[in-house]
C-alpha cells in the first residue's frame, strides 16, 4: 500500500514538472513573438509620402495620437484631418478607429511621426470613389454647406458637388434645409485631373422608388377585378389609373371583342373603366376590358354598342362610359 502511495505521488510530481516545462515553453514562445514584432518595427522603413495606417489611442482638440506598431507614434494635427466644414474631431474620432495617413515628417521635433489624412485623400480617395462610380455603390455623406446651384459634401475627405435637381425627385425650394443632412447618393461623376466630384441623391431616391413601385405590382393578383380611370390614351391602347402609384395598359386588342381601329375612338381620357388583371409580367400590369363582362351575352351586348358606334358619323368621340351605361360590366 506504502508503495502505491510513493508511486501515486511520484507520477504527481512528474506532472506538476511537465506543466512547468509547458508554462515555461509558451512563455517563452510570447516573449520569441513580441520580440519578433519589435525586432521588424525596428527594421521597418517609414519615409516621407508614405502612406501608412495606425489605430487611434488618443483625441483631442489638438490632434489625434496613432499607434503604427512602429517604435515611434504617429500623430495628425486637427487641420489635417479633414477639408470638411462640418468635421468635429471630438465627435468623429474615436479610439481604436483605422487611419490611413501621409507621412509628412519622420520627426516632429517630439519624437513623433507627423501625418496628414488630408494629404492621404488627395491620393487614396480618388481611387475609392472612382469604385464607388463603377460599382454604383450607395454611400452616405452629410451635406456641409450650400453653393451656387447646389450643395457640397465631402466623400472620403474630397469635396463633392450635389446639384439642386439631383438633391431630390422634386424640386428644392430651399437649399440651406439640406445642410447637416445625411444623404444616400451614387457617385456620377469622378474627373480626378479637374478635381471634380458629382454626387445624387435623386438616382438613389428613383431606384428606390422603382422597387417599392415594382413591389406593389408584385401583389397584384392576375384575375382581380379592379376599378380606375383612363390617364392617356397611346395608338396601341390606353394606360389607366389604378391608384397607389400604379397604372396598366389595356391592348387596342383587349377593349373589345370586336375590332377597335383606334382606342380614342372608344376611350376618352378621365373615363372611369373596369379592368381585369391579365398579368403583371415583367414588372408591367396588363389590363383587359373585355374580359370583365360576367357572360358572353353582356360582352355581346357591348361589341353591339362598339358596332353601332362605327356606323355612326355623330357617335364619334362618345365615351366608353357613355356605351356603356346601363350595363352591368
Amino acid at each position: 500500500m506504502e508503495e502505491i502511495r510513493n508511486e501515486a505521488a511520484e507520477v504527481k510530481e512528474e506532472t506538476a514538472a511537465v506543466e512547468e516545462v509547458k508554462a515555461e515553453k509558451i512563455g517563452t514562445t510570447e516573449t520569441m513573438e513580441d520580440y519578433s514584432k519589435e525586432l521588424e518595427a525596428s527594421f521597418r522603413t517609414i519615409k516621407e509620402g508614405d502612406i501608412i495606417s495606425g489605430s487611434v489611442i488618443d483625441v483631442n482638440e489638438e490632434g489625434v495620437t496613432l499607434d503604427l506598431n512602429y517604435y515611434a507614434s504617429g500623430v495628425i494635427k486637427a487641420a489635417d484631418m479633414s477639408k470638411d466644414p462640418s468635421f468635429s474631431i471630438m465627435a468623429d474620432v474615436h479610439a481604436g478607429d483605422v487611419i490611413e495617413a501621409t507621412v509628412v515628417k519622420r520627426d516632429d521635433g517630439a519624437g513623433n511621426i507627423q501625418l496628414s489624412r488630408v494629404e492621404a485623400a488627395d491620393v487614396l480617395g480618388w481611387d475609392k470613389v472612382k469604385k464607388y462610380l463603377d460599382e454604383k455603390t450607395v454611400v452616405t455623406v452629410k451635406v456641409a454647406e450650400t453653393v451656387n446651384k447646389g450643395v457640397v459634401a465631402f466623400l472620403e475627405g474630397i469635396r463633392g458637388f450635389i446639384p439642386a435637381s439631383h438633391l431630390s425627385l422634386s424640386y428644392v425650394e430651399d437649399l440651406n434645409t439640406f445642410v447637416g443632412r445625411e444623404l444616400e447618393v451614387h457617385v456620377i461623376t469622378v474627373e480626378k485631373e479637374k478635381k471634380k466630384l458629382v454626387l445624387s441623391a435623386r438616382e438613389v431616391l428613383k431606384e428606390k422608388e422603382a422597387e417599392a413601385l415594382n413591389h406593389r405590382i408584385a401583389m397584384v393578383v392576375p384575375g382581380t377585378v379592379l376599378e380606375g380611370k383612363v390617364e392617356s390614351i397611346m395608338p396601341y391602347g390606353a394606360f389607366v389609373d389604378l391608384g397607389e402609384g400604379l397604372s396598366g395598359l389595356v391592348h387596342i386588342s383587349q377593349i373589345s371583342q370586336k375590332r377597335v381601329k383606334t382606342p380614342s375612338e372608344v376611350l376618352s381620357v378621365g373615363d372611369t373603366v373596369r379592368v381585369k388583371v391579365l398579368n403583371t409580367n415583367n414588372n408591367k400590369i396588363s389590363l383587359s376590358i373585355k374580359a370583365v363582362a360576367d357572360t358572353a351575352q353582356d360582352v355581346d351586348v357591348v361589341d353591339e354598342k362598339v358596332a353601332a358606334k362605327y356606323s355612326s358619323k355623330e357617335s364619334i368621340g362618345t365615351s366608353l362610359g357613355d356605351l356603356l351605361k346601363g350595363i352591368k360590366l
